[in-house]
């Protein structure tokens, strides 16, 4: 970072010093199988760079993999950089950048300017551009990504979700078939938040548009969120309100309690509000371990709520998910969030 004494030495036209910052290579190879999201591809980013340590140093991705990843999915990974320790992680400039410009109304002679000088600067990037030479590197088949969850109070502590019920039993330390005495008693392991909030994972219209198709299929089934399940919709832009409501998924959203409570950080930086006062009762009389499902970037313990011990950081899709299941002691790989019954 820049601070006042570096400000004011290059006002007076002194020198300042600089260290040359590690740049960490990160390639991508293969492409995400469908129903991979960009959420589950950064939370194993996110594990991968923790563990290799990047703390102070640049991540670039790069490698034949970057083809098959859009501008939004590109965005979500290099705003986790907090999240997996790095001073930044970026993208070269290549033909998705151009896209941009594209899309974003600059006209042909600066799109072509930007690829000439680029080019000329051996800035840009395409298949058969040598790999550069970094401090170090990893590399991820994009191919092995899964369908994952990061928690219960790290963003880079990983959890595929077909391991989300044994990960919950050990926090738990209950290994018997979830069980009510009545339709509002509480469990260990359920879920009391479920927030789709946070910038970096609601700027993605992909996984958005999921969680909104997720909520009018379920709605079409018949299902409907758990009543101990506060719900909440913030995404990061009013854009994000404007393309839901053109395709009427924020009514199926709004049906199922993801109603808008806002634009901006809210339950990912703490702000969830307080839970119904029956509901913090039996958490506090039973000293009940429950859960937060939320599409945010951290989830650090007490962050998310002062009673809530288990959060769980997931795509959009997945958090609508887990508010009709209401429990983490489900296995959604193998396990339906409801049944129909069909009488002749």
């Amino acid at each position: 970072g820049v601070g006042g004494i570096e400000a004011e030495a290059g006002m007076l036209g002194q020198p300042i010093s600089l260290l040359i910052p590690e740049v960490v290579g990160f390639q991508f190879t293969g492409q995400l199988r469908e129903g991979i999201t960009a959420t589950d591809l950064v939370l194993t980013v996110t594990q991968m760079l923790r563990e290799h340590g990047v703390v102070g140093k640049f991540v670039e991705f790069f490698g034949e993999g970057l083809n098959q990843l859009p501008l939004a999915d590109r965005a979500t990974l290099a705003n986790m950089s907090p999240e997996y320790g790095a001073t930044c992680g970026f993208f070269p400039v290549d033909a998705e950048t151009i896209r941009y410009l594209d899309l974003t109304g600059r006209d042909q002679q600066t799109r072509k300017l930007v690829e000439a000088y680029c080019r000329v600067q051996g800035l840009w990037y395409q298949a058969d551009t040598p790999d550069p030479v970094f401090s170090s590197s990893l590399t991820l088949d994009l191919g092995m990504v899964e369908a994952s969850l990061a928690g219960p109070k790290r963003p880079q502590d990983r959890v595929p979700l077909s391991g989300m019920k044994a990960a919950t039993r050990s926090i738990i330390g209950i290994d018997e078939p979830l069980e009510r005495a009545a339709d509002d008693e509480l469990q260990d392991g359920d879920v009391v938040i479920a927030a789709v909030t946070s910038c970096t994972n609601t700027s993605n219209p992909r996984v958005m548009m999921a969680a909104g198709l997720l909520a009018r299929n379920a709605r079409a089934a018949g299902l409907s969120t758990k009543p101990w399940v506060k719900t909440s919709l913030a995404p990061g832009s009013k854009v994000v309100t404007e393309y839901l409501t053109a395709t009427g998924l924020q009514q199926e959203l709004d049906a199922i309690g993801f109603n808008l409570v806002g634009y901006g950080c809210t339950t990912c930086i703490g702000n969830s509000g307080p839970l119904p006062e029956a509901i913090e009762r039996q958490i506090r009389e039973r000293n009940l371990t429950v859960a937060s499902v939320l599409s945010g970037n951290r989830n650090f313990e007490g962050r998310i709520h002062q009673q809530v011990r288990a959060n769980w950081l997931a795509s959009p899709p997945l958090v609508v998910a887990y508010a009709l299941a209401g429990s983490t002691r489900i296995d959604l790989t193998t396990e339906p969030l409801g049944c129909l019954l069909y009488t002749s």
